[in-house]
């Protein structure tokens, strides 16, 4: 069984087997956060399905995410007056979709809350620093990031559960890294 396990996880995203069915799973860079730079986000198979422009800077820090053919998805701006870490999500239209919050206390494990407008928040817990992390919305797994899916160098996953908005996972998932890294 372990084995198998293994073989799996060699053969990578790409194949059948990988994540249950339904999920997706998508590749980031890490390090790959860095305003006034452009990188794209690659599904499982390696093929650039997302990107985030950096070039879009403002008086806060902003990045833009398009699909493929340059259509605005949504932005993810920093909040400049924040007693705590705050990045918010737009969608297309400027419209505050989400709030990413680094909480205050943290014991043991980094904590964040994307609070979602109209919707149940999702809680994300982990070890965010090594990007092993998890995303939960009532307590149920919705979204996962992990370096253990690639074996590429500087690079880790995030299998998004089926049913989710995948680009609200992948932004609050650059939030959380450019809120954890705050000097790239």
């Amino acid at each position: 069984m372990r084995r198998r396990e293994e073989r799996r996880e060699e053969r990578g995203p790409g194949s059948s087997e990988a994540g249950g069915a339904g999920d997706k799973r998508y590749q980031m860079r890490q390090n790959l956060v860095s305003i006034g730079d452009d990188f794209w986000i690659e599904n499982g198979l390696g093929q650039k399905v997302f990107k985030v422009d950096g070039k879009a800077l403002r008086v806060r820090k902003t990045l833009l995410f398009e699909d493929r053919t340059g259509k605005n998805l949504c932005q993810i701006q920093e909040k400049m007056v924040a007693v705590r870490d705050k990045m918010e999500i737009e969608d297309a239209n400027g419209r505050t979709i989400a709030v990413v919050t680094k909480a205050m206390i943290t014991p043991i494990r980094e904590r964040f809350t994307v609070n979602i407008e109209g919707g149940p928040d999702i809680e994300i817990q982990g070890n965010i620093l090594d990007h092993e992390y998890r995303f939960e919305q009532n307590g149920r797994k919705v979204a996962e990031t992990s370096k253990k899916w690639f074996r590429v160098a500087d690079s880790y996953g995030v299998e998004i559960e089926s049913g989710q908005n995948d680009i609200l996972i992948l932004a609050a998932t650059v939030a959380v890294d450019m809120i954890a890294h705050p000097h790239r």
